[in-house]
């Protein structure tokens, strides 16, 4: 008898988090991202204190158009005036006003607080370590088990070795994909982002086809 969860309550499990995540703090749910902003907290501190003193829009355009003012100056003659090209009409003031009505806020794009992103790396610690204490299978091990042992090294230095060359391989493709597991499979493919999809494709597609190798063929 396996004392895994059933798949079917996985996945709903997997469901209530990142609806509850998403309802919550109105962003994507990522960890790789999390990661990346908990371990360079000093720079992340600094940006959201210089994002906070924009909370508006309206006040972050106004900072904009006089810094803009003061560096070009504020005079009205033609230089200053956005040439149109030739049998184009001038823009009307209230098509862009609506233009910019339509434009995502500024506050939409912006990461979540730093806060939020180390309490859902300690949240995902402390869930896996009060699950693993209540059905007794806690236990310190130092090594990645009897499967590692026999498909890839039992040799402690290269068992190392070999997990560290692994996690900066997985450290780089999260960036270069733009996400992990998590940010594309449960947040993107949830939202039917194309990339997400494509990305979810490609390494689950991927895992399927080494684990294939390693059992069958290796």
């Amino acid at each position: 008898m396996s004392t895994y969860w059933p798949w079917w309550a996985g996945a709903i499990g997997l469901a209530l988090v990142t609806i509850n995540h998403t309802l919550i703090t109105d962003r994507s749910l990522g960890v790789s991202a999390a990661w990346d902003r908990v371990l360079h907290w000093r720079r992340e501190r600094r940006l959201e204190r210089m994002d906070e003193e924009f909370t508006d829009d309206q006040a972050l355009a106004e900072a904009l158009a006089a810094a803009t003012a003061e560096h070009f100056g504020t005079g009205t003659d033609a230089s200053n005036v956005p040439q149109v090209p030739y049998g184009e009409s001038q823009p009307l003031e209230a098509d862009a006003e609506s233009t910019a009505s339509e434009r995502p806020a500024a506050t939409s794009v912006r990461p979540a607080p730093l806060v939020t992103q180390a309490a859902l790396l300690m949240s995902i610690f402390l869930g896996g370590f009060i699950a693993a204490v209540t059905s007794g299978r806690f236990h310190l091990r130092y090594d990645m088990g009897p499967g590692f042992r026999n498909l890839v090294t039992a040799d402690p230095t290269t068992m190392i070795a070999v997990l560290f060359v692994g996690g900066v391989l997985v450290g780089f493709g999260t960036r270069l994909a733009g996400g992990c597991s998590s940010g594309h499979g449960l947040s993107g493919c949830g939202r039917l982002r194309p990339v997400s999809i494509v990305a979810t494709a490609v390494f689950f597609g991927t895992a399927v086809a080494v684990s294939f190798l390693l059992w069958k063929v290796i």
